[in-house]
């Protein structure tokens, strides 16, 4: 009897260890992302879609801490440092910003943590700053810019003014868009981050003899642009990337961006059957359509959960590949990475329509095809 006692309990302690084991192999994932202040909306997109794909999977092995990095870079910086050190999480994600993205990644894709991007891919990270922990599921930040110029040369514009913010991605963005542009530049401006009043610039675009103006201003800069620039009387044809048209932004600004084309990798029209499933489902969930960056949070967790189908994040070569394999059904229809883990994709031209009381975007053509990015020869993985 002692020893079938002995023999039962040994069962359970082994039953309980692999519970206990299974437990401990739980993936945590920390999330960082810009949940209040100007640009909230976008951080709140992006969490939206990746919960939402995390709810869609049925799976309770994986763990979600979310924290709010209030667009500053100190602060994400000091999350970063916790959820590694204190959280113990094995993948992050959720930057919006390029400044706070080259704050944060370098630092825990050293310590051995894997990061995927929901948006922001600041070129060094693409180029020589690559790390094999490093993933962007969005693209590299150059290349809906890069899109907008080569659709500019199919629209005939030969005089085009410029301008974005003075930060990584602005900078990016105005390269990006001058490597495919075939015209001259009228002129060229960097406004400060956050700027709201654009008053001077919309002079000097008036004064330039330009006949068309690309812009880069997301969240509430590009609002405050827009709604000023359609005030002003200056009536040259705009282009831009769809982070200025995007759905929680369009309804803000109005009659202004009606008939403005702009470039993107995804819009809610892609015809594709888990992209029509993700646009009723997400409008589901909460009761508004989604965005661009709600997409690119929907496909970042689903590209973290066909990883985990296949590998223990534990075993990080397998993870790794399994990661790069990118073996999962995106918004987007065809997804799959370069040799720098960021994405080779179509870009489209859209353009901004009324659908009855509601501003969205309609695909007009493809601007880029199988489009990757400008720096991936300079990674050396």
């Amino acid at each position: 009897m002692n020893k079938k006692i002995l023999a039962l309990s040994t069962a359970l302690l082994a039953a309980v260890g692999m519970n206990m084991g299974a437990a401990q192999a739980d993936t945590k994932v920390g999330m960082i992302t810009t949940l209040s202040g100007g640009g909230a909306g976008l951080g709140i997109d992006v969490r939206d879609g990746f919960m939402l794909a995390i709810k869609q999977s049925g799976r309770d092995d994986i763990e979600v801490v979310i924290e709010d990095d209030q667009r500053k870079p100190d602060v994400a910086v000091s999350l970063a440092d916790k959820m590694v050190q204190s959280e113990k999480v094995d993948v992050l994600t959720g930057i919006i910003w390029s400044n706070l993205a080259m704050a944060v990644v370098p630092s825990v894709t050293a310590q051995g943590k894997f990061y995927l991007s929901p948006n922001a891919g600041p070129s060094p990270l693409a180029g020589k700053g690559c790390h094999m922990n490093y993933f962007n599921v969005a693209w590299q930040n150059d290349n809906l810019h890069e899109a907008a110029g080569a659709y500019s040369n199919d629209a005939g514009y030969k005089k085009t003014f410029i301008l974005a913010p003075n930060y990584p991605a602005g900078k990016d963005a105005l390269t990006g868009f001058k490597r495919f542009h075939k015209g001259e530049i009228a002129g060229e401006l960097f406004t400060k981050l956050g700027q709201t009043d654009y008053a001077a610039e919309i002079a000097q675009i008036r004064a330039s003899g330009a006949d068309s103006v690309f812009f880069f201003l997301p969240g509430g800069m590009g609002i405050a642009f827009l709604k000023q620039y359609g005030g002003s009387g200056v009536d040259l044809p705009v282009v831009g990337p769809a982070f200025s048209f995007d759905q929680g932004i369009l309804q803000a600004v109005g009659e202004a961006a009606l008939g403005v084309v702009n470039t993107s990798q995804w819009n809610k029209d892609l015809d594709n059957e888990t992209n029509a499933a993700f646009v009723k489902s997400f409008q589901a969930e909460y009761g508004r359509l989604p965005s661009l960056y709600a997409s690119q949070g929907f496909d970042t967790a689903n590209l973290l959960i066909s990883a985990l189908d296949k590998a223990d994040v534990s075993d990080a070569d397998a993870f790794r590949a399994a990661l790069k394999a990118a073996d999962f059904n995106s918004t987007r229809g065809d997804f799959k990475f370069g040799d720098n883990h960021h994405p080779i994709q179509n870009i489209y031209a859209r353009e901004v329509i009324k659908e009855g009381d509601v501003f969205t975007n309609k695909t007009l053509s493809v601007a880029l095809e199988n489009h990757s990015d400008a720096y991936a020869a300079d990674c050396k993985m």
